[in-house]
C-alpha cells in the first residue's frame, strides 16, 4: 500500500474535523510579531480571516492529527469499526503545516483534535510536542486551541495548557448513561475530573508565589467542551440542564452543541433520532439567553409537555408569545432585566435604550436606529408613539413569526 502525500492527508483529515465544533479566539492572550521575534498574531478580540482551499472564510487550520482510533464510540465516523479512509499525520507535518498555511496568510491559529492511537498517552505525547514545537523552537504567536484526551496522564494536560490558548476536553454526550451504551470505553467520571483539573489549573496561573512571581500562563482563553445532541435522544430540557451544570462546575467559556448526522452502520446501535441543524441553532439560542439574558432552563422549556425547543421560531419569542401577560413593556421606564426579555432586543440595544432615556423620550424611530430587531418587537411594547394596541392579544401572532407551510414535492 503506497503511502499518502503530505495533500492528500491533508484532504482527509481537514474534511474529517468538521465533527469537531470550533471557537473564535477571544480571551485570548494578545500577542504579535511586530516586534520581528516571532510569527503570527493573535488579539483579544479574535484571529484574523483566513481561507481554506475550498474557497470558506475561516480563521483557524482546523485539522485532525490523525482518524484512526482504537475507541468504538457509536455516533463517531472515526470509530475504529467504521469503514472509512484512514490517514495521520507526523507530528513534524502539522507544524509545517501550520507555518506554511500562516505565511500565505490563509490562517492565524490552529485548532488541532485527533483520533486515539496507540493510547491515550503517546497520542496526546505527540499532541503537545507539535504545539510545543510551535512555540518555542518557531515562536509561533498566533492562537491555539487543543482537543485535550481525557484519559491521558494529567502532566501531559497540563503542558499542553503552558502552550495552547484554549483547551477543551469533550463530554460526548448529555448524560451519563448516554456516554455508557453508545461510548462505553469512556468513562464520565474520568471526563470530569480532567475537566476539574484544567479549572483548577487555570486559576492556580494567577496566584502570585510568595515571592510575588506570577505562574506561566495557562489557558489563557479558558476551556471549552462539546457535546453530541440527538444520538441518544435525550430532550432539549435535559441538555440544557446538563450545560448549566457544566458552565458552573468547571467556568467554561462555551458548550458546543454538535447534531448528530446519521453515519454509515450507526443505526443498528443508535436510536431513530435525526435533528434537523435548526435544533442545534435553537439550543445556541437557548444557551446564549440563560448566559446573557437571565432565562433558566425551566422557562426556555415549559412551552412544550416534552422538553424540547420550538424549532420555528427562536426561544425568546416562544417565551414572549407564552407568556403575554407580561407584555407589552415600557421602553421608557421598563426595568433592564425587563426589557431584555423583549423580542428583537439584543443586550446592546438594551445599554442603548438605558442610555438613550436619562435624557429624552423614546420614540418607535429610536428604537429603529438602536438596532432593534422592531418586526419582533413591536407586539411586545409600548413607545412615546408607538403602542401595539390588540395587537400583543392577537390569537394569529405567532403565525405572524413562524415561517409559513411548505409544500413538499412529491419527485
Amino acid at each position: 500500500m503506497h503511502s499518502k502525500t503530505l495533500e492528500q492527508k491533508l484532504a482527509i483529515l481537514s474534511d474529517a474535523a468538521k465533527y469537531d465544533a470550533s471557537c473564535a479566539s477571544s480571551g485570548g492572550t494578545r500577542r504579535d510579531s511586530r516586534d520581528g521575534k516571532g510569527i503570527g498574531s493573535t488579539t483579544g478580540s479574535g484571529i484574523c480571516h483566513a481561507y481554506a482551499p475550498d474557497g470558506r472564510c475561516i480563521s483557524l487550520l482546523k485539522i485532525l492529527m490523525t482518524n484512526f482510533c482504537i475507541y468504538d464510540c457509536a455516533y463517531c465516523v472515526n470509530r475504529v469499526s467504521s469503514n472509512v479512509e484512514r490517514a495521520r499525520f507526523a507530528p513534524e507535518e502539522v507544524v509545517h503545516l501550520t507555518l506554511e498555511f500562516y505565511r500565505r496568510n490563509y490562517i492565524e491559529g490552529l485548532f488541532l483534535s485527533s483520533g486515539i492511537i496507540r493510547s491515550p498517552d503517546d497520542t496526546m505525547a505527540d499532541m503537545v510536542r507539535i504545539v510545543r514545537s510551535l512555540r518555542q523552537e518557531h515562536h509561533f504567536r498566533g492562537y491555539i486551541h487543543l482537543k485535550t484526551i481525557p484519559d491521558a496522564d494529567p502532566k501531559l494536560i497540563e503542558e499542553a495548557g503552558l502552550y495552547a490558548d484554549r483547551l477543551s476536553i469533550n463530554v460526548e454526550l448529555p448524560t451519563d448513561r448516554a456516554v455508557q451504551d453508545y461510548a462505553p470505553e469512556k468513562s464520565p467520571d474520568r471526563i470530569r475530573k480532567a475537566m476539574a483539573d484544567v479549572r483548577l489549573l487555570k486559576e492556580g496561573a494567577t496566584e502570585r508565589s510568595h515571592t510575588g512571581r506570577r505562574p506561566p500562563k495557562f489557558a489563557p482563553a479558558g476551556q471549552s467542551t462539546q457535546m453530541i445532541v440527538g444520538a441518544d435522544g435525550a430532550s432539549d430540557a435535559t441538555i440544557l440542564t446538563s450545560s448549566t451544570r457544566l458552565y458552573s462546575s468547571y467556568k467554561l467559556k462555551r458548550v458546543y452543541y454538535s447534531a448528530f448526522s446519521p453515519i454509515p452502520d450507526a443505526t443498528a446501535k443508535l436510536p431513530l433520532v435525526k435533528p434537523p441543524l435548526i435544533r442545534e441553532h435553537r439550543l445556541y439560542q437557548a444557551d446564549w439567553l440563560m448566559r446573557f439574558y437571565g432565562f433558566d432552563v425551566q422557562e426556555i422549556t415549559a412551552n412544550r409537555s416534552d422538553g424540547n425547543l420550538d424549532l420555528e421560531i427562536d426561544p425568546k419569542l416562544a417565551w414572549a408569545l407564552a407568556n403575554r401577560a407580561l407584555f407589552p413593556v415600557d421602553v421608557n421606564h421598563a426595568q433592564k432585566e425587563v426589557l431584555l426579555r423583549v423580542p428583537g432586543f439584543g443586550t446592546k440595544t438594551v445599554q442603548r435604550i438605558l442610555a438613550s432615556r436619562r435624557h429624552r423620550t423614546l420614540r418607535y424611530d429610536d428604537l429603529k436606529r438602536m438596532g432593534a430587531n422592531l418586526k419582533n418587537a413591536k407586539p411586545f411594547i409600548h413607545a412615546l408613539d408607538w403602542t401595539p394596541r390588540r395587537l400583543t392579544d392577537s390569537h394569529d401572532l405567532r403565525a405572524r413569526f413562524a415561517p409559513p407551510p411548505e409544500q413538499l414535492s412529491l419527485f
